[in-house]
């Protein structure tokens, strides 16, 4: 089984391939807002560097947000396509749960961060698990202001991990217990959707490119409700 993940939810657009023996090829990349520019010559990239035809790909995994708007298009709409074309289904994932993996083994609580703009930003807190973390709110969007007074509410310490902790890192700096990821953690990745979806695919966990839904958690950005899943990643 073969997986190709599409990842643009944020300024970060990557594609990825991947399956069973983990990930093959990836590519990201951070040009402004050249997503539709950059992705298609990102999928023929990874395709060509793990010497796979499009057409062996039997699942196309997309990131479905909650991130920005036309950078959250772009990627549907072209995982969309080439999942009509290829007749395979399609696995959706949260850009949140895509921040949270790559520090799963943190013992702290996550928190994973995606810049809103507008002066918000979209996250959701996650915990350690056996195998992986586990999703502990729904994906929200509010002020940094309102997520460091959750957090001081909580009293313990956290980890955040996102573009948004970074942008707004300035309302978290004199919290005690409350530390930021890398920068290179910054932005959820293709390799990750890749791996989280493979997990998934595992599981049966498909859906239709017709039933796939993106979640903007907000209007005007949102042209239909969104929506979100509880649930161990």
């Amino acid at each position: 089984m073969l997986i190709l993940g599409i990842e643009s939810a944020t300024a970060q657009v990557g594609a990825a391939i991947g399956g069973h023996e983990g990930v093959l090829a990836s590519a990201h990349s951070s040009r402004g807002k050249r997503h539709a520019e950059v992705l298609t010559p990102q999928i023929d990239f990874v395709c060509r560097q793990a010497r796979v035809d499009l057409s062996e790909i039997s699942v196309v995994a997309v990131d479905v947000g909650p991130g920005l708007y036309t950078g959250l298009r772009v990627g549907i709409a072209a995982g969309m396509a080439i999942a009509f074309g290829l007749g395979v289904p399609m696995i959706g994932v949260s850009s949140l749960d895509l921040l949270a993996f790559p520090v799963r083994h943190s013992p702290r609580l996550i928190v994973a961060a995606v810049d809103a703009r507008r002066g918000e930003i979209f996250h959701a807190f996650y915990r350690q698990v056996p195998g992986g973390v586990q999703r502990l709110s729904e994906p929200a969007v509010g002020t940094a202001a309102d997520l460091a007074a959750d957090l001081l509410a909580r009293g313990e310490e956290a980890l955040l991990v996102g573009d948004g902790a970074l942008r707004y890192s300035d309302e978290f700096a004199d919290m005690r217990g409350i530390e930021p990821a890398e920068v290179g953690l910054a932005h959820p990745t293709a390799s990750s959707l890749v791996q989280l979806a493979h997990a998934r695919a595992l599981r049966e966990e498909f859906v239709s490119p017709s039933e796939l839904q993106p979640v903007y958690l907000r209007r005007p950005d949102a042209a239909q409700m969104s929506w979100v899943t509880r649930e161990g990643v």
